[in-house]
């Protein structure tokens, strides 16, 4: 006897769902299922599924009936366990704000699990402006060249060289004749200045040619410069990708490109930016972006949240796998979970005193969504509600282990923010006071070498009246880098 599909499991719903969020799923899935966008054996009979659900789940006397056909206990079947942990058990009644730190760990059910390793969808979106000419764009095109050559047959590639102007060098599609599509990238030349919107306008073209929800999707962009007008058209066109699903990381070559403004590029959609300070180090760290990408289990993960009302939300930061800050809003892209590594995000609210209520407080409510290439349908969210009690007096505990790991991780990199705001805003007296500190705490911790290189940067303050261009990324990227190299965070 077969057994019939759960109509809240097909749309990725809960059974609490309201008509907004029924209606919304089966159009996200409709779109993705449709019979003239995907034909892949099996996807017809399970978008026919998913018309069924919606018609008996939008029509509240069939929705009522069907409900109770629905065994009183179901067993959770999704195969991706979260975890809350905050810095206290409870608020204090008082009045002045107070801070509380969550940390959000999300990791597979069962880690020895065989799901199977989901095909990609990747485009490598190459900077060929004059600056990278010569030996920096030799070392270039052989690293895209050895990412090629580590492709399965059924990865999809594709490669976008751009300057003012952008041309597709290698169309996404199955690469089987290689050595022809080598050639092509060993033709790439230097020349023009630099448009990066010209380049991700291009590359998003080509990701949507193999665009599947059953990929990895992810764009790679390397450059060496700054882009100038199109600021705001990238943060749109990420915007649009990370709708779709498209993952864009940003790998940024030399001191001259704009980090801040392509963080946000990256975090629009989950994802972060690398530094790469000497041009031979670029086939490296793309081996690396390859070897995570193979290693994906949740392509997505996205929080569905709104804060109450006097809760503000001053900082989110991702800890693991791929570290670097998150963009916060309705729909906030978390990143990817690794089959052996977690995602861990580190929230900091601030509660203002209106918000203690006696019953408790309520920081967030939300849902994550999943989106995981292995299964085929949409899993059912995880509801989210971060709350607190409300007492008189402080309890006497402290914060738990992993909380305070993580905090002792991300102080370094928190230090060095504060001191590039003060440098921008022009208190350089206390830019300097800030980059000392900073560099008390890591020779206190062993990190000599980066403690000298921070050092001599307040030196530089003091002369030159703002960071080089060279010490800014460096100090940035390698407290970043710390982050990485302590491990995972311990629960």
């Amino acid at each position: 006897m077969t057994i019939p599909p759960n109509y809240y499991t097909l749309l990725g719903i809960l059974k609490d769902a309201s008509p907004e969020e029924i209606k919304r799923a089966y159009i996200e899935s409709a779109q993705r299922l449709h019979p003239d966008k995907n034909q892949a054996p099996g996807e017809t009979e399970i978008f026919l599924e998913v018309q069924q659900a919606y018609e008996t789940l939008s029509n509240p006397k069939r929705r009522k009936a069907y409900d109770a056909t629905l065994p009183k206990e179901e067993t959770d079947s999704n195969p991706i366990f979260h975890e809350v942990l905050y810095s206290r058990p409870q608020l204090v009644r008082m009045d002045e704000p107070q801070l509380v730190y969550v940390l959000l760990n999300l990791r597979a059910h069962h880690q020895n699990e065989p799901f199977p390793i989901p095909p990609l969808n990747v485009c490598l979106v190459l900077d060929r402006s004059t600056s990278m000419k010569d030996a920096k764009m030799d070392l270039l095109k052989a690293a895209a060249i050895q990412f090629m050559r580590g492709l399965r047959p059924e990865d999809i590639f594709s490669v976008v060289a751009f300057s003012d102007r952008a041309e597709v060098i290698i169309p996404a599609a199955y690469q089987a004749d290689r050595q022809k599509l080598e050639s092509r990238i060993r033709d790439i030349q230097a020349s023009g200045a630099t448009e990066l919107f010209q380049g991700l306008e291009c590359g998003m073209n080509e990701m949507r040619r193999g665009l599947d929800a059953r990929r990895v999707n992810q764009l790679i962009l390397l450059t060496d410069g700054h882009t100038y007008g199109d600021e705001e058209a990238c943060i749109k066109l990420a915007t649009k990708a990370a709708q779709e699903g498209i993952g864009i990381s940003v790998m940024g070559i030399g001191t001259d490109w704009n980090d801040t403004f392509l963080d946000q590029v990256a975090s629009r959609t989950g994802n972060t930016s690398r530094y790469i300070a000497r041009p031979q180090e670029i086939q490296k760290l793309l081996a690396e972006k390859f070897r995570n990408l193979t290693r994906v289990l949740v392509e997505e993960v996205t929080l569905e949240s709104k804060l109450q009302d006097g809760i503000s939300l001053n900082y989110a930061f991702r800890l693991q796998p791929e570290t670097g800050p998150v963009s916060f809003g309705e729909m906030t892209r978390l990143g990817s979970v690794l089959r052996d590594t977690d995602l861990s995000i580190l929230f900091e609210f601030l509660v203002q005193p209106p918000a203690l209520k006696p019953q408790g407080t309520h920081l967030l409510d939300g849902n994550l969504k999943i989106v995981m290439a292995a299964r085929p349908t949409p899993l059912p969210p995880i509801r989210i509600r971060l709350e607190r009690e409300v007492a008189d007096e402080p309890a006497p505990v402290s914060p738990p282990s992993a909380i305070l790991q993580a905090l002792s991780r991300l102080t370094l990199y928190r230090m060095q923010e504060r001191a590039r705001a003060e440098s921008q805003n022009g208190e350089l007296a206390q830019a300097t006071r800030s980059l000392k500190n900073l560099a008390a705490h890591l020779l206190e911790q062993g990190h000599r070498d980066l403690a000298n290189t921070v050092l001599l940067e307040a030196e530089n303050i003091q002369r030159k009246r703002a960071f080089s261009l060279t010490g800014e990324k460096e100090i940035k990227y390698a407290t970043r880098a710390l982050l990485m190299q302590e491990g995972e965070i311990s629960t």
